[in-house]
């Protein structure tokens, strides 16, 4: 038998024991509770962890790789990560009953390159330090911009689409998958300039960002219409950036559902924490409600607080999930939010960087499951941005014990 083979035939075990998983009333049970939570119902919140810093998770060799061929060795990462998870994180890890293989395209980009400096610790996290570089300082550097050209490559998809259905051989289906919405144009002005210019241009030189974001918000609509008119958004996304996927109830499942309409709209503005609410609204809001309203439903937020201003967030037709922060007021949040939003908790990862204290982490996981329960709101909890746990991986599985005893307290186990 040749190395190939080999391979093949390990990667084909992996699939079998994934799919005995996948295809467990628990996780068909997981699979409901994340419709049911985007649906606004009260469910026992769906508990995950993601962005998890996977070069410290090893244990006992279960994450080594051993396939030769970067194709079937990809395949096995993704096999032996899913498997770990499942063994070691008590909580609801991602598996579906199906192999992936997400839509090939090329993008032009929009002109614009970042210019920056990086120090970093630990080479092998991705989390390093950065120091950014001005390269939009005045007007004369926005004429590099051009409007995004998206280019399909189908003759990809069917080389990999044939590719993962000869190596899994009936094992479990595969899947062609398009891709998700995730809109954040702040992230990427500061990556060009830096914070501090921004902030200061906010005050001084507010007509200059106003054209600024008018060529990211052309830009985006651009690459939404060719995104559409190719057929490459998924509107049965697994993961909605690290929250419960936007699953709908469409049988049989059909790729060419992907349309604007029936997907999610994911955009934020971090850099904002420091900003007042009408700022907030002036600079990145109303610039975003138009491509939002061509989309199904629009969460907004991620590491910026937002309790004090779900106000202008409601300006979205069709919001459907706020993000709720380790820095946000959780009471106030679920408060404003009631049962017509959803509450996308973003529990500190501090809690598991160095060190791990179970009465810290309970506290903190009653206090978002309390002020949900009293004001009706929907909830999911996704501890995230979890740069290093100091090589101690059982700092995670501490946290996702802790966490799930909380919830099977409060709503029961899953």
């Amino acid at each position: 038998m040749s190395d190939t083979q080999k391979d093949i035939r390990m990667v084909r075990e992996l699939a079998k024991r994934y799919m005995e998983i996948a295809s467990s009333e628990k996780h068909a049970r997981m699979r409901q509770r994340f419709r049911d939570s985007n649906d606004l119902k009260i469910v026992r919140p769906p508990l995950i962890m993601e962005e998890i810093p996977w070069h410290e998770m090893n244990m006992d060799g279960e994450l080594d790789c051993h396939a030769e061929d970067g194709r079937l060795r990809s395949m096995e990462w993704g096999l032996r990560v899913a498997l770990f998870r499942e063994k070691h994180f008590k909580c609801d890890n991602y598996a579906m009953p199906w192999w992936e293989v997400h839509k090939s395209f090329s993008s032009t980009g929009n002109g614009f390159a970042i210019d920056e400096d990086r120090v970093a610790v630990d080479r092998q996290n991705n989390i390093v330090s950065h120091r950014y570089h001005d390269v939009l300082a005045d007007e004369k550097a926005l004429e590099a911009w051009h409007e995004p050209v998206i280019t399909p490559h189908p003759e990809n998809d069917r080389a990999n689409m044939a590719f993962a259905e000869e190596v899994l051989c009936g094992i479990m289906p595969v899947r062609l998958k398009g891709h998700g919405i995730y809109y954040s144009p702040w992230d990427e002005i500061a990556m060009l300039r830096g914070v501090e210019p921004v902030l200061i241009d906010m005050m001084e030189r507010p007509e200059y960002l106003h054209k600024i974001m008018a060529l990211f918000t052309r830009g985006m609509e651009r690459t939404m219409d060719q995104m559409e008119q190719y057929g490459l958004y998924e509107p049965e996304a697994v993961a909605l950036h690290c929250t419960p996927g936007a699953f709908t109830h469409k049988e049989p499942y059909d790729p060419a559902f992907g349309k604007c309409e029936n997907v999610w709209f994911r955009t934020m503005a971090q850099m904002f924490s420091t900003v007042s609410p009408e700022a907030h609204y002036e600079f990145d809001v109303a610039y975003s409600i138009p491509l939002a309203s061509r989309c199904a439903h629009t969460y907004y937020g991620c590491c910026e607080p937002l309790h004090d201003r779900i106000d202008i967030l409601k300006r979205y037709p069709n919001l459907r999930k706020v993000g709720c922060s380790p820095w946000a007021d959780v009471e106030a949040t679920a408060e404003q939010l009631g049962g017509d939003y959803v509450l996308s908790r973003k529990p500190s990862p501090a809690h598991v960087a160095i060190s791990t204290d179970p009465d810290q982490i309970r506290q903190e996981i009653e206090e978002t499951v309390r002020a949900c329960l009293k004001h009706r709101t929907p909830c999911d909890i996704t501890l995230k941005d979890i740069s290093t746990v100091s090589y101690k991986p059982e700092n995670l599985i501490l946290w996702a014990e802790t966490a799930s005893a909380v919830l099977d307290e409060y709503y029961g186990e899953a």
